[in-house]
């Protein structure tokens, strides 16, 4: 059929009934579909302010009901990176000189050891067993136990790469995990990293002689050394020198500054929900009171641009080990590493200063060793 003349009707002449279009929409009551979009996106993103809000308000009052949650972060001890690393075999890290040894320093704690010798036995340690290279500390070389810091394990790639560095300058490096980190068995503790630091201090000097051993703390790795060398120097065994490489002052300090705390330093509260947590998990690393009965020659390694561990922390730790009267027949030597460097948290190994610092300064550690 035909339309009407103007009516806008649309006649169907099949059944005689007249279909009308829709009446047009008031244009006041539309709504263009852009708004009801944008209301859609501002309820979305209500809701995730308010749940992001409630999730940031939960987590201290979390924290402080579980101290454990704490201790794992102060420890990171499961984060094992790299993660697919053999620590059986240190040769696959380009450790060719190197063992690996477990120790066990009380009954149910194994610990895992790499042993790596200086550049002049490199030749000779190819194919060698565990008992050659336990002889081999009583060559005539120094000897560095290296305490790393969290997370990740003995095959970390600037860890091994400062084992290279040392033991081209003719070291002995040995260096483990701690209890609970890579393939060490035991659930991590202060007490127990700094137990285990011990038992392989006192296996590295049933080994090596007369030569000198040097104690190198990295980090948190500052925290078991300051311990460990407190505890050498009470009992009247100190080590020939003590190397301090990125430290704080003591962990409540070292928690506040970390960069993790950015978004709680101003929580009304920071120090009861965060900071006491650490504290009754038995976790202390109080560097700057252990310096107090240490007496040895001290060095401390710090980068201005560190984002870890901040540069005013090392230089405070510097400053009480320089006044203390533990030190006073001591060399204490602070050196600063400036921020156009870009050594960062963990890469002073880099610095081609680095030989000269350590040759000036364990130099006068073994002059005074020996006299």
């Amino acid at each position: 059929g035909r339309g009407g003349g103007g009516s806008g009707a649309v006649v169907c002449e099949e059944r005689g009934r007249v279909i009308r279009p829709p009446a047009p929409q008031q244009p006041a009551a539309r709504e263009s579909p852009g708004a009801g979009r944008r209301y859609g996106l501002w309820f979305r993103l209500r809701k995730l302010i308010i749940w992001l809000l409630g999730v940031y308000i939960a987590i201290p009052f979390l924290v402080k009901l579980c101290p454990a949650i704490q201790a794992k972060l102060v420890f990171l001890n499961f984060v094992r990176v790299p993660y697919f690393i053999d620590l059986k075999r240190p040769q696959d890290q380009g450790l060719n000189h190197t063992c690996n040894y477990y120790l066990q320093p009380e009954e149910d704690v194994t610990i895992g050891v790499w042993h790596t010798v200086p550049a002049a036995l490199w030749k000779n340690a190819r194919g060698k067993d565990q008992l050659w290279f336990e002889d081999a500390l009583g060559s005539s070389h120094p000897v560095i136990l290296y305490l790393h810091g969290n997370a990740g394990t003995r095959g970390g790639d600037h860890r091994v790469e400062l084992y290279k560095v040392l033991s081209s300058l003719g070291y002995h490096v040995v260096t483990f995990d701690y209890r609970g980190w890579g393939d060490s068995i035991g659930s991590p503790s202060e007490r127990g990293m700094t137990y285990d630091a011990l038992h392989v201090f006192d296996w590295i000097k049933a080994r090596s002689g007369e030569n000198p051993v040097y104690i190198w703390g990295h980090s948190l790795g500052t925290g078991v050394a300051t311990n460990l060398v407190r505890r050498l120097c009470e009992r009247e065994t100190p080590p020939d020198a003590l190397i301090l490489e990125s430290p704080f002052t003591n962990i409540r300090e070292e928690a506040r500054s970390h960069p993790f705390s950015v978004i709680y330093r101003y929580f009304p509260g920071f120090d009861w929900f965060f900071l006491d947590p650490i504290t009754t998990s038995g976790i202390k690393f109080a560097n700057d009171e252990n310096v107090k009965y240490i007496s040895c020659s001290l060095l401390i390694l710090h980068a201005e641009d560190d984002p870890v561990v901040p540069f005013h922390l090392g230089k405070k730790l510097y400053n009480i080990a320089a006044t203390s009267r533990s030190f006073r027949d001591y060399k204490v030597q602070f050196v600063p590493f400036h921020t156009d460097l870009g050594y960062r948290h963990k890469y002073i190994y880099r610095s081609p200063e680095l030989p000269r610092i350590l040759r000036e300064f364990l130099g006068k550690s073994e002059h005074e060793h020996h006299h």
